[in-house]
């Protein structure tokens, strides 16, 4: 079931912003407001503002902005749905009524899950349990302190040893469920799925545990990497293993760098290059992009073995990359070598030199797949086109296609024509994102703005615009928690017609209007979209220039809070070079009103 609007306004109105942020960010008392250093890029003096009486949060360096929803949203990289949940749990607003079926199940899932977690660790650090685990721990170089920090465990030999804590708990069927034990096939009860292995937690981007990868150590039960099946709360295509390690280096860099392994990542963390991620399996999704775009990577290193498998292991993850037009380099470790060992031998230091003398993607997979280029016989070109149909088959029709055949011609000595009618597929183009759980609203209780309503139209015409870069920032500024819902759905990759079920009637009435507010000349929506996000920017600027002339009035006469006065004007001198700015863009009239 849908989220009632008015119940998004119950949580924020609930939601001690303050707090919420302080948790995150230092802040300190400026006059009615609250100032520190941004989360979301770096910087030396504090730009960053949390005002309680508007309850939002703005960044006056790099112009984040927005709710407490958006802001668990972005600095933990958490949907919309799954923030709004968060924020009324901690609030203590029921959500019972409105959510679905399965947030219950949900809840007990983690519940089994956490109490797997301490049970391993335990495991791993009792003195006789663990002392096997242990010592491959140290051979593969893995300090205590890491490996705490990791929480990593051990899962004994024994057939039954976490069934019986889930059974004394009366959590055994849940614990079925998230694929931790299995009922005997004779008999009654249940026995671990995970035995002999050495444990390792996979996290949400909130640091939560959902699943479990276990390395066999001891015995001969099953493959040598086992993980947990998928869940509901666990769904390995949009998991990003150590991304809620890797999120603030990541944001920082702006960067990240995606390994094959979980103890890849955890080694490259130790030796200090923190901004390491992996899959938690083969394929890389859409969904695993947009983890990364969530907290502001704009580059992607992959950093892979170098042996053949590692080779084909970017031919394997090319085609999502360069159809989702990622900005992606490749670099390849030494012939025998993989992160872990690498970062255990050499160093950080090496890594990161390593890490800065990647290729682009394309140029490393001309390079590979042809080395000699155009001095190349017929035959090797053909055996090197072939290997690239499966690339070229993702790839959508438009200039990123029209680059990379340039690109292979100017490599190869073949025309770019030949080549592109020689390779073109009929495969499937990047598939979807999942769609997420229904998140649209009940009830409409306040007025939709002009401008958030036209853009809301422009992104249901256009869905592709909401997840195109930029986005983001726009969509900070929207406010209306009824659109606010529909466009999160949209941003994930739902279709127009699935975000626009659970809206109401009201709203969808106001959103069909809004299209008569729209270009007639489709070519001219992206023109559009930006006079809109500057018209939605402009809107809150001036609505924080209302809350300081309100502030700075009451301050009248005060001499005591002369500083804060002065705070207040600096900031207002600042806000009034925004307006300026915003209003100095020329914005074409409507073509219609609602």
């Amino acid at each position: 079931m849908p989220i009632p609007e008015h119940t998004i306004d119950e949580i924020l109105e609930r939601v001690d912003l303050v707090a919420l942020v302080g948790r995150h960010v230092e802040l300190k008392r400026s006059g009615k407001s609250f100032k520190g250093r941004c989360p979301f890029h770096q910087e030396k003096s504090a730009s960053f503002y949390v005002t309680p009486e508007l309850r939002r949060f703005k960044c006056f360096g790099c112009q984040a902005g927005g709710d407490a929803i958006a802001f668990v949203q972005r600095y933990l990289g958490k949907t919309f749905v799954d923030a709004v949940r968060d924020l009324a749990r901690e609030v203590g607003v029921d959500l019972s009524a409105a959510e679905d079926p399965s947030a219950r199940e949900r809840q007990h899932l983690r519940e089994v899950t956490d109490l797997a977690l301490e049970h391993f660790k335990t495991q791993l650090w009792h003195p006789t349990e663990g002392e096997t685990a242990r010592a491959a721990l140290a051979a593969r170089g893995v300090s205590e302190e890491t490996a705490r920090s990791f929480g990593l465990g051990w899962a004994p030999e024994a057939w039954s040893r976490l069934a019986d804590v889930l059974l004394a708990r009366g959590l055994l069927e849940f614990g079925i469920q998230a694929g931790l034990v299995q009922r005997r096939t004779r008999g009654d009860g249940a026995y671990d799925v995970f035995r002999g292995r050495l444990m390792v937690p996979i996290r949400a981007p909130d640091g939560r545990v959902v699943a479990f990868g276990g390395r066999l150590l001891v015995g001969d039960q099953g493959p040598k990497y086992l993980n947990s099946k998928e869940s509901r709360l666990y769904a390995k295509s949009e998991t990003l293993y150590g991304l809620d390690r890797a999120r603030d280096e990541v944001r920082r860099r702006r960067s990240a760098v995606l390994v094959e392994g979980y103890f890849d990542v955890i080694g490259l963390h130790q030796a200090g290059v923190t901004h390491a991620v992996a899959l938690c399996s083969t394929a890389l999704t859409p969904g695993h992009l947009q983890q990364l775009q969530r907290v502001e990577a704009r580059e992607l290193v992959l950093l892979l073995d170098g042996d053949e498998a590692g080779r084909k292991a970017v031919e394997r993850l090319a085609p999502a990359l360069l159809a989702a037009g990622a900005s992606t380099r490749v670099a390849l470790l030494p012939e025998g070598e993989d992160p872990d060992t690498f970062a255990r031998s050499r160093g950080g230091e090496a890594v990161r030199t390593l890490l800065g003398s990647a290729v682009p993607l394309s140029e490393h997979l001309f390079r590979t797949l042809l080395p000699e280029g155009r001095a190349a016989t017929f035959e090797r070109k053909m055996e090197a086109l072939g290997r690239l149909r499966p690339v070229v088959a993702e790839l959508p029709v438009g200039l990123l296609r029209s680059a990379f055949f340039s690109g292979l011609a100017a490599h190869s000595g073949l025309p770019a024509a030949e080549l592109e009618t020689g390779l073109r597929s009929k495969g499937p183009l990047l598939r979807p994102v999942p769609k997420p759980g229904p998140a649209a609203p009940v009830r409409v209780e306040r007025p939709l703005d002009r401008a958030e309503a036209a853009l809301g139209a422009l992104f249901l015409t256009r869905p592709e615009l909401i997840r195109g870069a930029g986005a983001s920032e726009v969509l900070d500024e929207v406010i209306h928690p009824g659109l606010r819902a529909v466009l999160a759905q949209l941003q994930a990759g739902a279709s127009p017609a699935d975000a626009l079920d659970g809206a109401t009637p009201r709203l969808r009435t106001v959103l069909e209007a809004a299209q008569g507010l729209l270009p007639r000349d489709a070519r001219q929506f992206p023109e559009a979209l930006e006079t809109l996000a500057r018209r939605l920017k402009l809107t809150r600027v001036k609505e924080r220039l209302d809350h300081i002339a309100r502030s700075t009035a009451l301050l009248v006469g005060a001499h005591e809070l002369d500083e804060e006065t002065k705070r207040l004007q600096e900031e207002r001198g600042e806000l009034l070079r925004l307006k300026r700015l915003l209003e100095a863009a020329p914005s074409p009239p409507p073509t219609g009103s609602l």
